[in-house]
């Protein structure tokens, strides 16, 4: 029975829980970065610390010192980045995420125990190193331990946690707004929001025992019988006794491992060396770059001052606040149904189209209405806030850390990832830390600096992006002009994929390819079964030149 690559795919529970458990620190990480939002919220906050409110004299110092906790936060994430690129490879991917777990608790402890704004900074940067570490690493591991027809469901796990970070943050901070400013526990209404993100990470850490090292990471360390008894695990289903399924897998992993340790691929600054790898650097970072920079940030972490400025009053712009970000769930688990089967390029281009017109409203709007008490055009700068936020949830959050991740090949995969994510934080430092000021000081005309780059994302998405569904990860490489691809599954004829099945029976119980791999003849790839179709000579024999390798 053909199940690798089937169009009716079978997901392994214990895989599907385990992918859901590391995502916990995912879910911390986003409530991390959106909780600043809800805090920023909070009366009782600026009481403590001696801030004016929106629209009392010094609330310009008030932007500042937001802007500047936020900055603090993005600042430490971009730092976490780099160290995750260097320990994913180092550690491992389940050690880096226990990492990660430990600088959110100690961060979050510190912002939960803050007495002075000196404090709060630093516990948010402490903080945001974890976050960096955890948005790096676990889209990458989810990746690993998936199959190709599952991964983008599977990574996409990481956007619907993402989802409910900022979903909780928005309703904890709603609730714990209700507390009297005259309670002697009035600042708990901040402390206690701060507090549980230490939950999720303190989860992850107790549970991380059970957490199996990736395959692949196992592969690079030449532990292969370990990576074949967790391939097994992971992908082992009931009407699959013999493993047919996981060999497969497995096969064509190693396959693939064997070709890179014979090109030593691992030199310095690898990332940039080959064209291949110069395309996807800049395909991850322009990615990171303009999906930051579309403002989605912006709305979540100000959205309470936003809906403030349009004439929303009292607890509603918690409120709302709370609700929209409920609503992301909704469109994060859509992406995760329907990723692998549409593709991830369509929801670029589409979801990048529904956010540009959604600015370009939104602009429109504020310019005519703001500072106005004209309901109805303020209530359409609201109605085009969520409607932004249904383009985002529905099709890019999810898809961005899929498509980041999935792009590089196994030996570079922690450092290109790192590259993506890096700019992501790095980009937020720009629109996280201006925006405030900036909305407070140029009001409507903040926007057009979200939409131009906007505009010049569209055609880099059609001109630069490949599709990736249905490959598998080692095969992806191919899409970029990589030359060593040892085998193939997408695309090839039914008779490869027998010969592939057939090889991968000789798949021993230490994780090693049988000796028959020494007589086959080289795999078909999806061009050469295309050539093949056109009366044309298959190419069979795959090109090892190197030469654009330096």
């Amino acid at each position: 029975m053909r199940m690798f690559g089937s169009e009716n795919f079978h997901i392994n529970t214990f895989n599907l829980l385990l992918v859901i458990f590391v995502a916990l620190g995912t879910l911390a990480t986003a409530y991390g970065l959106a909780i600043i939002g809800s805090t920023s919220g909070q009366p009782n906050f600026y009481a403590y610390f001696n801030l004016a409110q929106q629209g009392e004299p010094g609330y310009e110092h008030t932007t500042n010192i937001l802007g500047g906790l936020n900055g603090a936060n993005s600042g430490g994430a971009f730092v976490g980045c780099i160290i995750a690129a260097w320990s994913s490879d180092k550690y491992s991917r389940k050690h880096t995420i226990q990492i990660g777990c430990v600088f959110l608790v100690i961060g979050g402890a510190l912002n939960a125990g803050s007495v002075a704004i000196s404090m709060f900074a630093i516990g948010r940067v402490i903080a945001g190193i974890g976050s960096g570490i955890l948005a790096m690493v676990v889209p990458m591991y989810q990746g690993e331990v998936a199959t190709a027809d599952t991964r983008g469901a599977m990574m996409c796990v990481t956007g619907i946690m993402w989802a409910y970070g900022y979903s909780f943050a928005g309703w904890i901070g709603y609730g714990c707004a209700h507390i009297p400013g005259d309670s002697p526990h009035a600042s708990a209404a901040w402390r206690f929001p701060l507090a549980f993100q230490c939950v999720p990470p303190l989860i992850v850490l107790a549970g991380s025992r059970f957490i199996p090292y990736s395959p692949r990471w196992l592969l690079s360390q030449d532990r292969r019988e370990e990576a074949y008894q967790i391939i097994q695990r992971l992908h082992g289903r009931k009407d699959d006794p013999n493993h047919i399924h996981a060999k497969e897998e497995y096969y064509l992993m190693e396959l693939q491992h064997e070709a890179d340790k014979k090109l030593m691929l691992n030199r310095r600054f690898e990332i940039f060396r080959t064209k291949a790898n110069r395309r996807r650097a800049l395909v991850s970072v322009l990615l990171m770059f303009f999906d930051q920079m579309e403002g989605v940030y912006v709305l979540a972490n100000y959205g309470v001052l936003i809906y403030g400025s349009l004439g929303l009053t009292g607890y509603t712009p918690l409120l709302l606040n709370a609700c929209w970000t409920t609503f992301t769930i909704i469109g994060n688990t859509w992406t995760a149904f329907f990723v692998d089967k549409f593709g991830r390029r369509p929801f670029l281009l589409i979801g990048t189209s529904g956010c540009l017109m959604c600015l370009i409203f939104e602009a429109a709007l504020t310019a005519q209405f703001l500072g106005t008490d004209n309901k109805a055009g303020l209530n359409a700068a609201v109605f085009f806030v969520w409607f932004f936020i249904f383009f985002w949830c529905f099709l890019m959050d999810a898809t961005q850390f899929v498509y980041v991740s999935e792009i590089w090949p196994n030996h570079l995969r922690a450092q290109g990832t790192a590259l993506g994510l890096a700019t992501f934080f790095l980009a937020s430092e720009v629109t996280l830390v201006a925006a405030p000021i900036a909305l407070n000081d140029i009001g409507w005309k903040f926007y057009l600096v979200l939409i131009c780059p906007t505009v010049v994302y569209l055609p880099i998405i059609y001109f630069l992006f490949p599709e990736t569904k249905g490959r598998t990860l080692e095969e992806i490489g191919e899409l970029f002009g990589d030359k060593h691809i040892a085998a193939h599954w997408y695309g090839i004829s039914e008779e490869e994929k027998k010969r592939i099945e057939h090889d991968a029976m000789n798949v021993t119980e230490d994780g090693r390819i049988g000796s028959i791999e020494a007589k086959r003849e080289p795999l078909q790839t999806a061009g050469d079964v295309e050539k093949d179709a056109h009366g044309d000579k298959p190419n069979i024999e795959r090109s090892e030149d190197v030469s654009d390798q330096s």
